[in-house]
């Protein structure tokens, strides 16, 4: 890695209150890009002169990522004898071009932390006491021991994270697998598991088409749920030269946000009315004949439904459940439609709901119908929550999926035995073998059904074991980096962790989860070292892997999350079989090891092109790469795109550049380039699911196509293309459990993508709603809509749990709760906000949780500015928060941001932490107040909306 002196390095420095103050901006303007100097949290001057740098001590700028969301942006870090020292933007990075939010700007000072955990406790009689690694490791392996003998493996909930490494939320789900259990998740669940399940049902992959950078040549932007001027603030510098360049920009939300300050059109609609919003512009699209006919017929199969559905979504109805008039529906679908290419973009507004996968999937039907997908400026751009909550998705800690999306079934479990070189009989020896009902009414074994999600690990502790579908209830939950204040139904919550026999947490800070219950034992903090002080690979949101370097070594007595793993797994007896082809020394499982077998089995996706090697190789000329097209301009990478986006086809000894546009047929497939999958067979309903004469650049084959098996290369005359070791290894199989690679290698050099070549579809068969329909939210304010557009029936058993839905719409609790409740970002803070409220750089700019108003609604109650107010859900939970009077929300809706936690109730916790951990600011938790409710295909919950009951505090 390159070093730099101080020396090199251009600009002045900033002292701290400076620094506040202009990082206030990001407030305001919603970044910072241009508004600090070049060089950020460093020592004030008037300190150099107390203590300059001693002589002949080199300073090293060692490169990282942004740990906060998911723009991915780089971070130099300036450390000197092991100390980080100081920070800058990274100026060569293509994604932050030398900018930084507010949260990126003080990162240095979590990698210092002094309210970090610094070593390992235990909750006994109601006091933290101080144990040893050894101490910790021994206790808790006994009791997962004495457990899983009583009750089987599945007794364990086993919680990963978004904010580990690929690497690391890789050997989450091995973990999991190993012990023996699907129970196991990550917040992903909870953010975009609607995205992912509704855009891959779509079209194959449910991922960000492009990227950031791509938003430099839309000609149109449409924002719908989403916020990025506070939630990704970096990534507006980018949606702002889109607009510079010409690009008209439209904000969809039902507060009026900074990124709507921005727009060249606001349009305000009711809270949980996306799909009707979507089908407004569709019929006004079909109404004028704007959609892509050529398009639809080439690359759509099932418009026509589309159409039959939309044709009852007339204007006045449109207005009727959405609240927005026609003119408005019009504008914003006659602007999409003329200024094409256009970019659709959305985040936690469009996917929490118990209808999330019909808001992505109604998202993606516009984009088709106006033939979007697929070119440069176009797409489906899915702003991603936490800097690794795309990787963590891909290859993590999913509760219904192997990683690669290979899912579990025998075939699942079959081909990662093989990557794992394992005995399959000894990986399916380590599950329950017992069957149990199954989401599709049959009787499944255990390592088959999915396991219960983050979203529902209350419920797998509370149900009656009698309605569960495994063994027993949960009596130990394990947190690896998640916050619990993110979770719905605040007082169940508590009510859950009290009744676990352990709860073991996992963490650089206690995290809520520690301090919000009642207990008096059986709860271990385990300190993590923050992802400064390990390394590995992390994937932003438009596919991108980074490489990030290790800035300073652990802190205090804080470990890695692969360390803590590999020590558990050690003393549960399956190290050996879970380490066999990752090097492990003193503790430390290898990274590049990891990211090879992560290579080696992740064909489904394409992570299998970016080696250790070839990442660091990008991480070092981060200089060469166009900060348009994010491909290399000469240099090593030349070629290349920065972070081999996947797919990256093939072997990395392949050299595919990566993808930087999903299913852009202009380029050929080796070269980036790709169809849409062919992921739902050839044909449905007599109609062909193949691409209807369209095809990549230089496709041998010029049409629709099958994906690509070792029987398909024979047929096709290609198979002698294979060497002969790729033979043996590829015969009988396809392109997706083809271990040596030659599949793929052979269908790219003849143009075609491995995995065929077909249409979209907009009519998913196998969900609830082949269709996406409107369905009201299950808190539904308009009680006069319920009827017409109820939700489903409730559900024995779904998820392994039983889920309601009927009975919940059913109870009319507008009467007593009538204001809408939503939550969202706020710039200074990230996540459930542990971190970043105990960082003193952002807690100054914060420092109350607080809930946005309409004043007509505040007069209505009594309500004065930055008064005490009690908000109360339907389901039990109150919170004490300030009453922020403004017109930014509409009458009848109310917002909260969500980081808070620390407060219950209205009592200040701040007695239940460990001595010193406490977070600068503390406050309610807006989940202490929602409800119940959730999305009928991934379990995603329905925070968006529910609704409260606002009054003074007194």
């Amino acid at each position: 890695m390159k070093l730099y002196r101080k020396s090199e390095r251009p600009g002045g420095v900033v002292d701290r209150r400076t620094f506040l103050q202009r990082s206030g901006l990001a407030v305001g303007g919603g970044v910072l890009a241009g508004s600090l100097p070049l060089t950020m949290v460093q020592r004030a001057q008037a300190q150099d002169k107390v203590n300059p740098p001693k002589p002949g001590v080199d300073t090293e700028i060692r490169k990282s990522v942004c740990t906060h969301c998911s723009v991915g942006c780089g971070v130099l870090a300036e450390v000197q004898n092991g100390v980080w020292t100081g920070q800058e933007p990274d100026f060569d990075s293509p994604i932050n071009l030398g900018a930084h939010c507010a949260k990126g700007a003080s990162v240095r000072d979590h990698g210092h932390g002094e309210k970090r955990l610094k070593y390992p406790m235990k909750l006994t009689g109601g006091k933290w006491k101080r144990i040893s690694w050894e101490q910790a490791i021994d206790e808790i392996g006994d009791k997962l021991q004495e457990v899983r003998a009583e009750s089987g493996p599945d007794s364990l909930f086993f919680c990963g994270s978004s904010k580990a490494s690929n690497e690391q939320a890789y050997l989450q789900r091995k973990f999991a697998a190993f012990w023996g259990s699907n129970n196991c998740d990550h917040q992903a669940r909870i953010c975009h598991s609607t995205t992912v399940a509704g855009v891959a049902n779509t079209w194959g992959y449910g991922a960000m088409t492009s990227s950031f950078n791509d938003m430099h040549v839309a000609k149109s932007m449409l924002f719908i749920g989403s916020n990025p001027a506070e939630a990704h603030p970096i990534a507006m510098q980018h949606i702002l030269r889109g607009k510079e360049n010409g690009a008209k920009m439209i904000v969809v939300d039902p507060r009026f946000t900074r990124t709507a300050a921005h727009a060249d059109k606001y349009v305000s609609l009711r809270p949980g009315t996306d799909v009707a919003f979507m089908w407004g512009m569709l019929w006004h699209i079909f109404e004028n004949g704007w959609e892509d006919e050529e398009y639809i017929r080439q690359r759509v199969w099932g418009m026509d439904e589309i159409r039959k559905e939309v044709a009852s979504w007339t204007p006045d109805e449109v207005e009727r459940v959405t609240g927005v008039a026609e003119a408005d529906v019009r504008e914003v679908a006659e602007t999409m439609a003329k200024n094409r290419p256009g970019s659709l973009v959305w985040c936690m507004g469009g996917t929490q709901h118990h209808i999330g996968n019909n808001f992505t999937r109604a998202y993606c039907i516009v984009q088709l119908a106006l033939g979007n997908i697929g070119k440069a400026g176009g797409g489906a751009d899915i702003f991603r929550g936490h800097d690794n909550v795309q990787g963590a998705t891909d290859v993590g800690p999913n509760s219904h999926s192997l990683p690669g999306y290979y899912g579990l079934t025998d075939d699942a479990w079959s081909h990662w035995a093989r990557v794992w070189d394992v005995d399959p009989d000894w990986l399916k020896g380590r599950f329950d073998a017992e069957s149990y009902l199954s989401d599709t009414g049959d009787m499944q074994p255990a390592r088959n059904l999915p396991g219960i999600p983050v979203s529902r690990w209350i419920d797998g502790v509370l149900a009656d074991p009698a309605d569960l579908s495994q063994k027993d209830n949960f009596r130990v939950a394990f947190f690896q980096g998640h916050a619990m204040n993110s979770l719905t139904r605040g007082p169940e919550l508590k009510e859950a962790l009290e009744k676990l026999e352990m709860l073991v947490i996992n963490d650089p800070y206690p995290t809520h989860a520690a301090v919000v219950s009642d207990r008096t034992d059986g709860v271990y903090l385990l300190p993590a070292a923050s992802q400064f002080e390990t390394y590995g690979s992390v994937t932003a949101s438009n596919r991108s892997l980074q490489w990030r370097f290790k800035v300073i070594d652990p802190i205090f007595e804080t470990l890695p999350d692969h360390v803590v793993l590999y020590r558990l797994a050690r003393k549960l007896g399956f190290d050996k079989e879970m380490f066999k082809h990752i090097k492990v020394v003193d503790d430390e499982p290898s990274i590049e090891d990891t990211l090879r077998e992560i290579n080696r089995g992740s064909w489904t996706i394409g992570y299998t092109g970016q080696s250790p090697e070839r990442l660091k190789l990008h991480a070092e000329n981060r200089h060469t790469f166009n900060t348009t097209t994010l491909k290399a301009e000469g240099g090593p990478c030349d070629g290349e795109y920065y972070g081999l986006p996947w797919p990256c086809w093939g072997t990395p000894e392949m050299g595919h550049p990566g993808t930087p546009i999903l299913y852009d047929t202009s380029k050929s497939v080796a070269e980036g380039g790709l169809t849409f999958r062919a992921r739902f067979g050839t044909e449905r309903d007599g109609d062909s699911l193949l691409a209807d004469g369209v095809y990549s650049k230089d496709s041998e084959i010029k049409d629709g196509y099958p994906e690509f098996t070792a029987d398909m290369l024979k047929q096709l005359g290609w198979w002698d293309d294979l060497t002969p070791l790729e033979k043996r290894e590829a015969d009988g199989r396809n392109w997706k459990t083809d271990l040596s690679g030659g599949i793929q290698r052979v269908a790219i050099k003849h143009g075609c993508a491995p995995f065929g070549n077909a249409k979209a579809r907009c009519v998913v068969w196998t969900f609830p709603d082949p269709v996406p329909v409107h369905r009201e939210p299950l808190h539904s304010p308009r009680r006069d809509l319920v009827e017409k557009y109820p939700t489903y029936e409730d559900i024995k058993s779904y998820w392994r749990v039983p889920i309601k839905y009927a009975s919940i719409q059913q109870i009319d609790y507008s009467q007593k709760y009538p204001l809408i409740f939503i939550s969202g970002r706020l710039v200074e803070y990230e996540g459930g906000g542990e971190e970043t409220r105990s960082n003193h750089w952002l807690a100054e700019l914060q420092q109350e949780m607080f809930v946005e108003i309409n004043p007509a609604d505040a007069n209505d109650r009594g309500i004065r500015d930055d008064e005490w107010v009690w908000l109360e859900g339907p389901n039990g939970g109150r919170i004490r928060i300030k009453a922020m009077i403004t017109p930014r929300v509409t009458r009848g809706v109310v917002w909260t941001p969500f980081h808070f936690g620390g407060w219950y109730q209205g009592v200040d916790l701040v007695d239940k932490y460990p001595k010193g951990t406490e977070p600068w600011v503390r406050g309610e938790s807006c989940n202490t107040a929602t409800t119940y409710g959730y999305d009928i295909v991934t379990q995603m919950q329905e925070v968006k909306p529910t609704l409260c009951q606002i009054e003074r505090a007194g």
